[in-house]
């Protein structure tokens, strides 16, 4: 018996060996580099700057659902699933070469995707769909797609923030790509470069409705639909105090320091909005009185 016992603890840790060297080899050859260049080249950045906080939280909530779920893991198909890779991983290879950093990463995620469709099946992909989604808003966008989405959001913010500053009485107005207040002058690019951070702020936010909401579909859509606007309405309240930190403290301060803090305070904003709505809608929707006691009883 003891025999018996030592082989199959043999075989069981040469599997796993064999698995895990797979995988190790897996991330150092194709993950590990790209990503390795989009710490160095976009985390640092203000556009992806809260990549790290997405790669975090994102694994940490594919971990705890992955165990939820993990009984119902089934390999998958494997005539789909590798001509997936042999798709991929060509591309992945083109990307790299001609220096596409954004299609390179992309190309990998997506594998990682087909890998996993292999080892556990669409069942369980599925069932993580949210933190899978998720942990893409960590992998840098391409710039078209960004000034696509955000240029038409600029505008109109850098608009709406001077009709609304003018109103109050401030020397305030606009001329194409430059804001005008006092003596000042203010690029309207620099005064919404916030918003170069829309999505992962949306993704965030979305992060957050998720943990809160995912067992009650009709609040988590309803939130969901909040998400953006919210995002916009932050980064409103930030060229605002922008301009005004420009007036009143001057261009230099309104670039350094403050600038970054405004980011912040984006976040901090969007993030307490959406936890108010969050509350008020929860205890509206509370059963009260005689209800409410016979719930509880």
């Amino acid at each position: 018996m003891l025999l018996v016992r030592q082989q199959g603890k043999a075989s069981w840790l040469a599997g796993w060996q064999l698995s895990h060297l797979v995988l190790i080899a897996g991330f150092l050859l194709f993950v590990l580099p790209p990503m390795i260049e989009v710490a160095r080249l976009n985390w640092t950045t203000e556009q992806g700057g809260h990549g790290p906080i997405v790669l975090a939280t994102g694994l940490w909530l594919l971990h705890r659902e992955y165990q939820q779920v993990r009984h119902l893991a089934v390999p998958g198909n494997r005539l789909l699933g590798f001509a997936a890779l042999a798709i991929l991983m060509p591309l992945y290879v083109v990307a790299g070469i001609t220096g596409i950093l954004e299609l390179q990463v992309f190309f990998m995620y997506a594998a990682l995707v087909a890998g996993a469709y292999l080892l556990v099946g669409a069942r369980v992909l599925r069932a993580c769909w949210f933190p899978i989604l998720y942990l893409a808003f960590a992998l840098p966008p391409p710039d078209q797609v960004v000034a696509v989405l955000t240029q038409p959001v600029k505008i109109a913010i850098s608009s709406a923030a001077v009709k609304f500053l003018y109103a109050l009485g401030y020397p305030i107005g606009s001329s194409g790509v430059m804001i005008q207040i006092a003596q000042f002058e203010l690029l309207v690019a620099a005064a919404c470069s916030g918003l170069n951070s829309l999505l992962t702020l949306s993704a965030i936010c979305m992060f957050y409705v998720y943990l809160k909401n995912k067992d009650d579909k009709a609040l988590f859509i309803g939130m969901a639909l909040l998400v953006v606007p919210i995002a916009v309405l932050a980064n409103f309240i930030r060229v605002l105090i922008l301009i005004l930190i420009t007036y009143y403290a001057g261009e230099a301060t309104a670039q350094g320091f403050l600038h970054d803090f405004a980011g912040i305070l984006t976040f901090a904003a969007a993030l307490a909005t959406l936890m108010a709505i969050e509350a008020v809608i929860t205890r509206r929707r509370r059963p009260r009185g005689p209800i409410a006691e016979r719930a509880n009883g």
